[in-house]
């Protein structure tokens, strides 16, 4: 049964979301890493319009490094948190330049080492720069998977082992996006519009419909 799910889901997954994504705007590794620092509770929309500028501004990760910590500010202000992010930058570049020779690492370990970034912004970094397959368990995909029946776990290292374990390996990296997409537009935290759903008829949630026609998550 779970086998048939969990197919049949991917495959419409597939045909609504497509298979690939659009990534950040970036020309080496460190700068994509710096991306998707700068996206934690940001718009991409947000992040991609002060990119160029940025990159233009800091050509490298020890110009960022050597850089004055305001002229980073000055660079992000637009974007929230900008503060706490240009210190984030500046460390993690320092690191990048100093330990690792200028090359961000290709493992989940040695990106772990790096300041300001977390498993989630390490597996996305590690799939979008390097293929490397990895499940990103953010609000949107451990909200989904537990709907659909995929994962029971209580947090996000739960909910990452049981998806790595139920999905094929190939889907892991697109997965990301498509529950992200999926979950903003119609698998909603408060008021899922179940109605609207495509993944209805595989979905194992019990929900009950309200006066809109709309259904409540039980």
């Amino acid at each position: 049964m779970r086998k048939i799910n969990v197919s049949n889901i991917l495959d419409k997954l597939d045909q609504v979301y497509g298979v690939t994504k659009e990534g950040f705007y970036h020309h080496q590794p460190w700068q994509l890493l710096a991306a998707i620092m700068l996206s934690a509770q940001s718009t991409d929309k947000q992040v991609e319009e002060v990119l160029p500028q940025l990159f233009q501004r800091f050509q490298t990760a020890e110009q960022m490094a050597e850089a004055p910590l305001e002229e980073i500010e000055d660079s992000i202000r637009s974007i929230g948190l900008y503060k706490n992010k240009a210190k984030n930058l500046k460390k993690c570049c320092s690191q990048i330049a100093e330990k690792y020779g200028g090359e961000v690492p290709k493992d989940m370990d040695g990106v772990l080492t790096l300041a300001g970034v977390g498993r989630k912004t390490a597996t996305l970094f590690l799939a979008d720069a390097y293929g490397i397959p990895g499940v990103t368990v953010d609000t949107h995909v451990f909200r989904i998977a537990r709907r659909l029946g995929w994962a029971f776990g209580k947090n996000p290292a739960e909910v990452e082992v049981e998806l790595q374990r139920v999905l094929p390996k190939d889907h892991w990296n697109r997965i990301n996006f498509q529950l992200i997409y999926h979950g903003r537009a119609i698998c909603t935290a408060r008021k899922a519009k179940c109605g609207e759903c495509m993944l209805k008829e595989w979905c194992g949630q019990i929900m009950d419909k309200d006066e809109k026609g709309d259904r409540k998550i039980s």
